[in-house]
């Protein structure tokens, strides 16, 4: 197996200088940490140590020179182009990327922008990495796809192949609250393409959380465990908190290059606590916050003054968005009126530097600094406060750490607080700089052995395997599928028979669910189809059903086939009356119809339906999240009440039903399998009812369940369509017989 890696950004940018193209490393996390792992794919057991890397190579490449960039990048850095001009990038990456999504995902809805023309570039862009894929995959490649930049290639990737896709999003995913800000298309679009991947990441459990809901509460998918069954796409998401090369880190520390950078710092630091403030140049950062957090700190504590420094590094970035500009100058301003409202001739409390700085300073001043504050307001990990810790190597330090990072869920011994509030940062400062230094050495030491067991390779195995496993048990559903050879086989004992019987649910099987059960009547392909099954005197069509006998008598009482309605409840054969399977009453329904019209009450979209010896709550029109809490609570209540009530109480797909507790589809579908021999029996549906009579049907019947979920049946299938098809195929097959 080879692994297709996937992002926005190749891990080399293209320059040119004097006509000759060169490559230099990429900044960033996610090129870093990833690039870490693909290197310990040469020892690893899981993939092939061949992998490609597939992303935008930095600038836009006249034409003349794509193929010239394309072989170069093959042959020196095993990455593959995707080329977009900078026209594209302007609206896709500067737009929808870092105007639309950046600031909403990052819970600054004001700062968002709605731009159809964003929207629009941003599904294009998206289409041109699918294509880019297609033209260098390989059956057995696994592709892992990376970030918000791609959130809609995993489905337009599955629609083409049958690959294991593992999607990764590196930023937090927003609560339903701020996602359904997002236009009506969009947000759907975006979920619907995320959930073409089989496997979907993410860095803290809230964030799969908030994921899983909005799926729920705008596509209305449940999930168990994390698991969503689509058609027959099984797909899981779950939490993987991304690491960093620890040792890499923890070894520099005592590298010749390293300890001379210490060297020189801590000559220009001897006398000083220094506070390490260092962040890409970024609203979602909370530099303001800190500033004026450390600003406050001088002020309440005068004995710190003239005795500890901030070293700020504020790394340029999005240069050309205009909120970035306008913090900049915020920055300037605050920082420059700390130092001289606090600042003396031989003090000055700020050391502000607008750069980036190489990794041996960047571990240097990592080393020297007795305090990291890290305040972003929001923040999908933050790997420099695990950076800060891993370079640490006598264990001293104190780590400051924002709540509302990934990175606080696993780093409990630091100093948690909310950024937001600027006395809990000064509170935490003033922890910070009095804390003991075995206290430190404690907390670190956990710290670090915590960074050093599940380090970057480690979360990359862990999502790979995962990924691997999810794809086997997609596998394994598929092979119960009714593939090309069942189905022939199927239709030649359907043909070679002298004796028929087949059982159809309804709904859900012959006909999608509706919102509205009464506009659930059959058309006239389905009415033809039954009709010509029916026909042949050597065909039984027995429809079983949830709903009442007078509207399956109003439905198909016309039709020469057998009804069983209400899940067994009702009875009626060819050419006879209807008749109840045995004799009941229905005395029980005056105590649990005000329970249930109660309920309905309570959840606007639901009602309640009343018929002859059972009653349904349905609530599919109502609010997914909250009907599926409120069912809960109902099935529960229920369960509980009718303990000593002969009656048995049933959830179904968006409904619960409570009928009598001896009935079922089984012990009407026993009826007809008792009557008469039968050398070919048919069993379709679609509902856990309907596994009463999958489990009584001979060991040779056909017994079929649409969608993919643990069942007794022999065989799955996809939806209604395939449904449809395969009876289709029956009426070819009896005819041409």
């Amino acid at each position: 197996m080879r692994l297709l890696v996937v992002s926005n950004r190749l891990p080399v940018t293209l320059t040119e200088r004097e006509g000759q193209i060169k490559f230099q490393k990429s900044a960033g996390g996610l090129v870093s940490g990833l690039s870490v792992y693909l290197d310990s794919l040469k020892s690893s057991s899981l993939v092939d140590k061949k992998y490609l890397w597939l992303g935008w190579p930095g600038v836009a490449v006249p034409e003349k020179k794509k193929e010239t960039v394309k072989k170069k990048l093959l042959t020196e850095v095993d990455a593959y182009p995707v080329f977009i001009s900078d026209k594209e990038m302007d609206n896709f990456y500067h737009g929808f990327c870092n105007k639309t999504i950046w600031p909403l995902f990052h819970y600054f809805p004001s700062y968002t922008v709605y731009e159809e023309k964003y929207w629009t570039t941003y599904k294009k862009i998206n289409e041109t990495f699918r294509d880019a894929v297609l033209e260098v995959v390989r059956p057995t490649d696994i592709i892992w796809i990376h970030d918000y930049h791609l959130m809609l290639l995993p489905r337009m990737l599955r629609q083409k192949l049958r690959n294991p896709i593992g999607f990764f999003l590196h930023i937090p995913f927003p609560g339903y609250e701020i996602f359904r800000m997002l236009p009506g298309k969009w947000r759907t679009q975006i979920l619907q393409g995320i959930l073409g991947a089989h496997l979907i990441g993410f860095h803290t459990h809230d964030y799969t959380q908030y994921f899983l809901r909005c799926v729920h509460r705008i596509l209305g998918y449940e999930h168990n465990m994390g698991k969503i069954i689509v058609d027959d796409h099984v797909i899981k998401a779950n939490t993987y908190p991304m690491g960093i090369d620890f040792n890499k880190y923890n070894n520099a520390a005592c590298a010749n290059e390293v300890q001379k950078h210490k060297k020189e710092l801590r000559k220009t630091f001897a006398d000083y606590k220094v506070i390490l403030s260092i962040d890409r140049l970024d609203y979602t950062k909370g530099i303001l916050h800190r500033l004026q957090a450390y600003e406050s700190f001088l002020e309440k504590n005068p004995r710190w003054r003239g005795k500890v420094i901030m070293v700020m590094i504020v790394v340029p970035s999005r240069i050309g968005v205009e909120h970035y500009q306008e913090m900049k100058k915020q920055i300037d301003a605050l920082s420059g009126r700390i130092s001289g409202k606090f600042g003396t001739l031989s003090w000055t409390p700020i050391l502000y530097q607008y750069k980036s700085l190489p990794f041996h300073q960047l571990v240097a001043l990592y080393s020297v600094s007795d305090v990291a504050l890290i305040t972003p307001l929001r923040d999908g990990m933050n790997l420099i406060a695990k950076e800060y810790v891993a370079a640490k190597k006598d264990k001293t330090g104190v780590l400051i750490l924002s709540e509302m990072t990934g990175a606080a869920r696993e780093m409990a011994e630091a100093i948690i607080m909310n950024p937001h509030n600027v006395e809990e940062i000064v509170e935490a400062l003033e922890k910070a700089v009095d804390m003991p230094k075995d206290e430190q050495i404690s907390r670190n030491e956990a710290l670090q052995k915590r960074l050093a067991s599940y380090d970057v390779s480690k979360w990359a195995d862990s999502f790979i395997n995962d990924l691997i496993a999810l794809r086997q048990e997609q596998k394994r559903f598929h092979e119960k599928i009714l593939g090309p050879a069942a189905r022939k086989a199927l239709v030649k004992d359907f043909a070679g028979a002298s004796r028929r019987l087949i059982f159809l649910d309804y709904d859900g099987t012959l006909i999608p669910f509706s919102e509205n059960p009464q506009a659930a009547r059959p058309g006239k392909k389905i009415l033809k189809i039954l009709q010509k099954l029916a026909s042949d005197k050597k065909t039984q069509i027995v429809l079983t059903s949830g709903r009442n006998k007078n509207i399956l008598q109003d439905w198909f009482g016309g039709l020469d086939i057998g009804l069983i309605a209400e899940h067994g409840i009702w009875l009626k054969e060819k050419n006879s009356d209807w008749q109840m399977i045995k004799p009941l009453n229905n005395e029980w329904k005056a105590q649990i119809l005000p329970i249930l019209e109660t309920y309905a009450g309570r959840l606007p979209g639901s009602f309640v339906e009343e018929k002859e010896y059972s009653v349904v709550w349905h609530y599919r029109r109502a609010d997914a999240e909250t009907g599926a809490h409120i069912a809960k609570e109902l099935l529960d209540y229920l369960i509980s009440f009718t303990a000593n009530i002969d009656v048995q109480v049933m959830p179904g797909h968006k409904v619960i039903e409570i009928t009598d507790v001896d009935v079922n589809k089984s012990s009407a579908g026993l009826r007809w399998l008792n009557e008469n021999s039968f050398d070919f029996i048919m069993a379709v549906g679609d509902d856990w009812t309907d596994e009463y009579l999958f489990k009584v049907l001979p060991e040779a019947a056909y017994s079929l369940r649409v969608g993919i979920t643990q069942s007794y049946a022999r065989f799955h299938l996809r939806n209604t369509r395939e449904v449809l098809d395969l009876l289709t195929r029956l009426t070819r097959a009896e005819k041409n017989g």
